[in-house]
């Protein structure tokens, strides 16, 4: 089932809202009907190492500009946690 939520919404029942990504809902939160963020459960194939949690990091973080935080003092020039 796919859960919509606006971002105020989703602050308040963020609890709430990760329990049905658990059970495979997909959580999508939406600004103004826009969707900005997805959440789902994770993948049962997923290496938990860290190599592969950044590269998954990485493979999601939009390059077109999106982004209106760049956080830059969490990242390095690769646009990777540090």
């Amino acid at each position: 089932m796919k859960i919509f939520a606006e971002p105020t919404e989703a602050t308040k029942r963020l609890e709430k809202l990760i329990a049905l990504a658990e059970r495979s809902d997909e959580v999508i939160v939406c600004r103004e009907g826009v969707p900005i963020a997805v959440s789902t459960a994770e993948r049962e194939d997923f290496d938990r190492d860290s190599t592969g949690l950044w590269a998954l990091m990485a493979e999601r973080r939009p390059t077109d500009g999106r982004i209106t935080s760049n956080h830059d003092e969490f990242c390095d020039e690769n646009g990777l946690p540090k």
